[in-house]
């Protein structure tokens, strides 16, 4: 007798997204969320959690995510986990196509709230392979594609990432800011109210937004401060005429040396108030290195994720932070009167600086820990401090 024919035919597949690197590497996939290419620099986050605080975080502009965590859409999504209106980075890359949602907290699925938003992801990809070679040879320009018939033009892909300018020179503040003012005052999320609003301000903060996340907005309203958020481009009259208590200098993307070019004056204005509490993460603290005298470099992959320990210099103990930068501040360059307090112990950058006489003081990693852990609160706390013996 003739074999019986199998019940279904075998299904054929074939990738439906590809990732194609500047030295002319592709690795195919299976993709997901919105369709068409995109290109940009390739980092890779090593965060357990938090794809998507990561995904809206303004400091991502101009970059593809590779998350080295492979159960990404695990918790699905929600818009209290947004960080700002839209997804910033231009897409993601990720170990094993996205899971179904799993959590109260669940408003939506990965893959639509992508497609929704304009922002292709490519699953199925070996992100151990990706990860230690951005590792090796440094980030590279990328062209990443879906197209749901799996039709690629590699050699026109390849063409495209190699024609990617790059995050060197490139202000990418100007473009994530806020285009007007305007007010903060919501708190972080606690259980089981959620989000509340601060209602016994004690100090008037003037926030400059060169990428802001909300929850460092969310940070300094819990800790007790009253927030009028400026655009990037903020002059310090703008500044001084809301006559602050202090001034906050937030996150962002680009090159810090390129955001300098309007940031860095305005900041020095500031700082001819010697009693004026500053505080800086981030782009924030290498525009305030900048304003100072100092200088920033590129990284060869930069710090992305969740778990980076850093010492703390004046009292040694070691915090682990979250992190997402691609420039650092020389801390061979820091003038006198300016010491370093924090630094990487992954690899000795620098990671925090301050005057030593004065409220001014910035970090490179990002305190309010959204994702990752809570070890650097103390920095909203130790800000409102200072404000409060300026007064």
């Amino acid at each position: 007798m003739p074999a019986a024919a199998p019940a279904t035919a075998p299904k054929k597949t074939h990738p439906t997204a590809c990732l194609a690197l500047a030295d002319g590497t592709v690795f195919y996939g299976a993709g997901f969320g919105a369709t068409g290419e995109t290109t940009a620099e390739l980092c890779f986050n090593t965060a357990m959690t938090g794809y998507q605080e990561i995904m809206t975080d303004p400091s991502y502009a101009g970059q593809v995510v590779t998350f080295t965590f492979p159960h990404i859409g695990n918790v699905g999504v929600n818009a209290e986990d947004d960080e700002a209106n839209e997804p910033v980075a231009a897409g993601m890359v990720v170990k094993w196509d996205p899971t179904e949602p799993s959590n109260w907290r669940a408003t939506d699925e990965l893959r639509s709230w992508l497609a929704s938003r304009g922002r292709i992801g490519i699953g199925g990809v070996d992100t151990r392979r990706l990860t230690r070679a951005i590792r090796q040879q440094g980030s590279p320009h990328v062209a990443l594609a879906h197209d749901p018939d799996g039709k690629f033009d590699i050699e026109a892909l390849v063409a495209r990432a190699r024609a990617f300018p790059g995050l060197v020179g490139l202000d990418l503040a100007k473009d994530v800011t806020c285009r007007q003012s305007y007010h903060w005052d919501e708190m972080r999320w606690a259980w089981p109210d959620g989000y509340k609003r601060q209602e016994a301000p004690r100090h008037k903060v003037v926030a400059i937004d060169y990428g802001a996340k909300r929850n460092i907005l969310r940070s300094l309203a819990s800790a007790g401060c009253d927030v009028t958020v400026l655009p990037a481009t903020a002059t310090a009259e703008e500044v001084r005429a809301l006559n602050p208590d202090g001034v906050f200098l937030s996150n962002g993307p680009g090159d810090p040396a390129a955001t300098g070019e309007y940031a860095v004056p305005m900041i020095r204005e500031l700082l001819a108030d010697e009693a004026l509490p500053i505080f800086g993460i981030c782009l924030g603290h290498q525009m305030l290195a900048l304003a100072l005298g100092a200088r920033t470099v590129k990284m060869n992959h930069g710090h992305h994720g969740a778990n980076h320990p850093v010492k703390d210099h004046d009292t040694g103990k070691v915090e682990i932070t979250s992190m997402n930068h691609g420039f650092t501040v020389d801390s061979q360059t820091l003038p006198d009167g300016v010491k370093e307090t924090h630094v990487s112990l992954f690899d000795g950058s620098n990671c925090g600086i301050a005057l030593e006489d004065r409220p001014v003081f910035s970090v490179q990693y990002h305190p309010e820990a959204s994702p990752g852990p809570m070890d650097s609160y103390y920095l909203f706390e130790r800000f409102a401090e200072a404000m409060d013996a300026r007064k």
